[in-house]
C-alpha cells in the first residue's frame, strides 16, 4: 500500500526528490480531485486511484500530495469532480481522464481517441497521460545558448516532421519525420547558412483536432504546453520524446543554430462547446478559458473554438512557467508567439490599453529575466481583428515582429502593383514608418516574403487563386488575398517563356528580402522551388504536398545555389550588421543608404513608377553597394554612381541572367567599364564596388 503525506503546492506539476514525487494542480472550482496512477502506457484502468483529502492536500486553490517511493517515468493523470452547469462556466466531468497542464511528458497518442473525450461517459483507455521527469538527469554536455543577435540572424521557418518524412529524405525510416531525422540534415542548414531555425508547433498537439479523415499537420492544436510532441520521436520509450528534443537542440547549438519554437498560448485543442475535455476544461474551466456573457460559448478571438485565458493570474503563470522551462531545461532560444495581440487581451476579451497602467502577460514575459536574451516575436494581430504590427516593438524592449506589411508589399511591387514604391522604401529601409523608436534595433523587423500560412515562394509566382479542395472545405478556407500572379498560366506549365519569368520573380523576391534592412526570415522549401500546387492553407496535408521534396535539392540547384551565395554575402558585409536605421544621405561618414531613380539621386516616387535603385555606403569598411528593383515591364537604363579613380562597379547579382551568372562572387564579378547600366524587364541587380590594382609609377631615374 502507498504512503501519502500531504505535499507542497509548490512547484505545479510532478516533481521528483530524492525519497518521493510531489503532485500539485490548481483548480479553484473542483469540490475533489483524485490523482490516478498507472503501470503501463497501455494500461487501460489505474493501478492506484488516491482521493486528495481537501483538509490536508489543499492550500488555497492548490491541490497537492507527495508519495513517497514513486520515481521519474511514473505515468499519471487527474479526475475532477466539480459542478457541469456550462451555462455558468463550469463543465466538470468526473468520467474523464485529465492531463496535469504541467506534465513534462505524454503517453497514450497511440490509442488517443479524440471523440472519446467529447462524448458522455469514462475515456480511461484511450485518454492520454502524463509522465513524471526528472530534468536533471540528462548530460547538456557543457551546451550553451548561441546568443546570436538579430543583426547576423537569418531565420528558417520549418516543420520538424515535414522536414524528413519524405521517404526520398535518405533518412532511416524510423527517423523519418523526427526530432533525429532533422539531426542528420543539419549539415544542409549550416551549407544553406540560416543561423536560426523557428520550429512549428512542437507542443504536444492533437493532430486529431481537423475534418475526418484528414490529420492536423501544423501543430496549432495545442494540448500541452511543456510536452514536445511525441509524435514526432523516434524513440517509444517514456521519456524518449525529451531526450530526443534536446538532442536535437544540443545538435543545432553545435552547428551555431538556434532554436525558436512556434508557440501557441492564444487557444488549445478543447475548441468550442462541442469540443472534448482533455485537461484545462475539466480542472478549471472559467479559470483558462475567455467565456461569453452566455457562459455556455467561448469567445473566440482565435478563430480555432477558444480563447485561452492568458491574462488570468493562474493562466499567465502558466504561460510565464512553460517558457521558462522551455529555456532553463530544453535549451531553446526564442519564441515566435502565434496571434500574439490576445495575449493582449484582458479576461473579458477587451484590449489592454497601455495608459491604464495595467501589465499584462506580454508584460511580465518581457521583463523576465529568466528569459532575458531569448529572441521574442511577435505575430502582431489576431483573428478577431486586433492588430498591433509596430506595437510590440514600440512598447517592449525586447520583442520582435513578423512584419505582416514588409510581406504584402513586397509581394505587390515585384507584381507591378502601382503606387508602391515610397512604400517599398520603408520597407528596404526596415520599415521606420511602422517601428518610429530611434533607440530600437531595426532587427526587429522580421522581414518575410512567404511563412507556413499561404502560398510557398514557388505558388506565390504560380498561381493568382488559391486551390484548397483537398482540404474538404469547398475551397472557402484560406486567405483570398495573396498578392499573387501567375506569371501567365494558372499552375505548372511547359511554357519555357513562363518558366524562366517565374525563375526571375523568385530571385527578384529573395534578392529584395535578402538586402532589404531587418531580419530574413525564409520559409523552408523555398530555396528549392517547394510547391503544394496552390493550397495556401495546407495545415490539414500531412502528405508530400507538404513535406520537403528532397528530389528538387538537385533538380532546382541552381536556385538553391542563388539563395546560398545571397545569405553569405549578406552575412559577410558590416552594412547588413547595423542596428540602427541607415541614414538617408548622399554623403556621410556613417553607413547610410542615396535613392536614385534611372538618374542618380532623382528617385521616382510617382504612382505610375515601378522601379527603385539605391547606393548602400559604409565608408569605414569601404563597402559600397548600388541596387535596382525593376518591377517595370520594360528594360530601363539607369545612372551609375560615380566612383574614385581605381575603383569599379562589378556585377554580384542580376537575377535575369542564367546559373551561374545571376551571382557572382565578387573575386569572379564582371566590371562595368560604362556609367549606365540596363536593367531588363522585372529583374534586379546588385553592384559592388572593388579597388583596383594602380599602376606603379614609371619615376624618371635621371639626375636633376
Amino acid at each position: 500500500m502507498l504512503e501519502i503525506l500531504p505535499g507542497e503546492s509548490f512547484p505545479l506539476g510532478a516533481t521528483v526528490h530524492p525519497d518521493g514525487v510531489n503532485f500539485c494542480v490548481f483548480s479553484e472550482y473542483a469540490t475533489a480531485i483524485r490523482l490516478l496512477l498507472f503501470d503501463h502506457p497501455d494500461s487501460r484502468q489505474p493501478t492506484e486511484i488516491i482521493r486528495l483529502d481537501p483538509k490536508i492536500n489543499k492550500t488555497f486553490y492548490y491541490w497537492h500530495i507527495f508519495i513517497p517511493g514513486l520515481k521519474a517515468g511514473q505515468i499519471y493523470a487527474y479526475r475532477a469532480n466539480g459542478e457541469f452547469a456550462p451555462e455558468a462556466g463550469q463543465r466538470f466531468d468526473n468520467t474523464k481522464v485529465l492531463l496535469d497542464p504541467y506534465a513534462r511528458a505524454i503517453v497514450g497518442e497511440e490509442t488517443y481517441d479524440r471523440t472519446a473525450a467529447s462524448k458522455i461517459g469514462d475515456n480511461c483507455a484511450t485518454a492520454l497521460k502524463g509522465v513524471v521527469l526528472d530534468p536533471s538527469l540528462y548530460d547538456w554536455e557543457g551546451d550553451r545558448h548561441p546568443r546570436i543577435p538579430y543583426s547576423n540572424s537569418v531565420i528558417y521557418e520549418m516543420h520538424v516532421g515535414g522536414f524528413t518524412r519524405n521517404p526520398n529524405s535518405g533518412v532511416a525510416e524510423a527517423k523519418r519525420g523526427t526530432y533525429a531525422g532533422l539531426i542528420e540534415k543539419i549539415p544542409y542548414l549550416q551549407e544553406l547558412g540560416i543561423t536560426a531555425v523557428e520550429l512549428l508547433p512542437v507542443h504536444q498537439f492533437d493532430p486529431q483536432d481537423v475534418r475526418p479523415g484528414l490529420k492536423n499537420y501544423w501543430g496549432y492544436s495545442t494540448i500541452n504546453f511543456f510536452a514536445p510532441h511525441k509524435g514526432y520521436s523516434s524513440r517509444r520509450d517514456l521519456l524518449g520524446a525529451v531526450d530526443e528534443f534536446r538532442d536535437m537542440v544540443k545538435a543545432l547549438h553545435k552547428a551555431g543554430i538556434e532554436v525558436i519554437l512556434d508557440v501557441v498560448f492564444n487557444h488549445t485543442a478543447e475548441g468550442n462547446e462541442r469540443g472534448p475535455t482533455l485537461s484545462f476544461r475539466g480542472l478549471d474551466n472559467k479559470t483558462y478559458y475567455i467565456l461569453e456573457e452566455d457562459q455556455t460559448y467561448y469567445s473566440n478571438y482565435s478563430g480555432c473554438g477558444n480563447t485561452f485565458k492568458g491574462n488570468h493570474p493562474v493562466a499567465s503563470r502558466l504561460i510565464l512557467d512553460s517558457l521558462r522551462y522551455w529555456v532553463s531545461e530544453m535549451h531553446v532560444d526564442g519564441f515566435r508567439f502565434d496571434l500574439a495581440t490576445i495575449l493582449s487581451r484582458n479576461t473579458f476579451g477587451e484590449p489592454i490599453k497601455p495608459e491604464t497602467g495595467m501589465m499584462d502577460i506580454i508584460s511580465i514575459i518581457e521583463s523576465d529575466p529568466v528569459l532575458a536574451g531569448t529572441k521574442l516575436i511577435a505575430e502582431a494581430w489576431d483573428a478577431a481583428g486586433l492588430y498591433g504590427v509596430g506595437q510590440f516593438v514600440e512598447l517592449a524592449d525586447w520583442f520582435s515582429e513578423w512584419n505582416g506589411p514588409f510581406r504584402d508589399d513586397v509581394r505587390q511591387f515585384v507584381k507591378s502593383d502601382p503606387n508602391m514604391t515610397t512604400t517599398m522604401a520603408h520597407r528596404i529601409l526596415a520599415s521606420p514608418d511602422i517601428y518610429s523608436r530611434l533607440d530600437t534595433d531595426i532587427n526587429r523587423s522580421v522581414n518575410f516574403i512567404t511563412c507556413h500560412d499561404g502560398f510557398t515562394l514557388n505558388d506565390l509566382v504560380s498561381y493568382n487563386d488559391k486551390h484548397n479542395l483537398a482540404n474538404g472545405e469547398g475551397d472557402r478556407d484560406g486567405g483570398n488575398h495573396n498578392f499573387s500572379w501567375n506569371c501567365g498560366e494558372e499552375g505548372e506549365t511547359n511554357n519555357p517563356e513562363i518558366e524562366k519569368l517565374r525563375s526571375q520573380q523568385i530571385k527578384n523576391f529573395l534578392t529584395v528580402l535578402f538586402f532589404s534592412q531587418g531580419t530574413p526570415m525564409l520559409l523552408m522549401g523555398d530555396e528549392i522551388r517547394h510547391t503544394q500546387n496552390g493550397n495556401n492553407n495546407a495545415y490539414c496535408q500531412d502528405n508530400e504536398l507538404s513535406w520537403f521534396d528532397w528530389d528538387l535539392v538537385e533538380k532546382n540547384r541552381d536556385l538553391l545555389r542563388f539563395v546560398k551565395k545571397l545569405i553569405h554575402f549578406i552575412q559577410g558585409l558590416e552594412i547588413f550588421g547595423q542596428e540602427e536605421f541607415l541614414k538617408v544621405s548622399r554623403k556621410s561618414s556613417q553607413p547610410h543608404l542615396t535613392w536614385h531613380g534611372v538618374k542618380l539621386y532623382k528617385p521616382d516616387w510617382e504612382e505610375d513608377s515601378h522601379s527603385i535603385a539605391f547606393s548602400l555606403s559604409y565608408p569605414a569598411v569601404e563597402e559600397e553597394l548600388y541596387v535596382v528593383f525593376n518591377a517595370y515591364w520594360k528594360p530601363l537604363k539607369f545612372q551609375l554612381p560615380p566612383l574614385e579613380l581605381g575603383s569599379h562597379w562589378h556585377r554580384i547579382v542580376d537575377t535575369a541572367l542564367p546559373a551561374p551568372q545571376d551571382f557572382t562572387e565578387l573575386t569572379a564579378a564582371e566590371k562595368i567599364y560604362a556609367n549606365t547600366y540596363q536593367v531588363v524587364p522585372r529583374s534586379s541587380i546588385v553592384l559592388m564596388k572593388k579597388k583596383g590594382i594602380l599602376p606603379i609609377p614609371n619615376f624618371s631615374l635621371s639626375e636633376e
